[in-house]
């Protein structure tokens, strides 16, 4: 993890051979929150980014290198004290050397947070030590 403890699995279901619906919770006292921005947090696009990177090398165990994003829209803000879990929709697709990975992230109601598409290539996996 880039950022430790910044969210926890809750759970992970696999819909299909493409793709997985898994539900984290944001720890909304995680210190990326004392700087974006204090008294009104707001779970910066990049660590969502990174989430998705994260648990899409989990469940294709190998590492990922994006590469490109595209069709990347925010459409919601998410505050973690006041709606802290996300439910990150990753469908995937393999090409030659690269993997596509289609994102809908949303709250547990079905708010749409982000949705985006991004290309990843593969890398050697780095193991975390502790």
């Amino acid at each position: 993890m880039l950022m430790p403890n910044l969210y926890q699995v809750l759970k992970k279901e696999v819909v299909d051979e493409t793709t997985i619906s898994v539900t984290v919770e944001v720890d909304k006292n995680h210190q990326v929150f004392e700087g974006h921005f204090p008294e009104n947090p707001v779970m910066p696009g990049v660590c969502m980014l990174q989430v998705i990177k994260e648990l899409s090398e989990t469940h294709l165990e190998t590492g990922l290198f994006l590469q490109k994003l595209s069709n990347v829209k925010f459409t919601s803000v998410m505050n973690p004290q006041v709606r802290p879990q996300l439910v990150l929709n990753l469908t995937f697709s393999k090409k030659n050397n690269e993997i596509t990975v289609k994102n809908t992230s949303t709250f547990p109601n079905g708010t749409v947070v982000l949705k985006c598409n991004a290309i990843f290539v593969q890398t050697k996996r780095v193991h975390e030590t502790a």
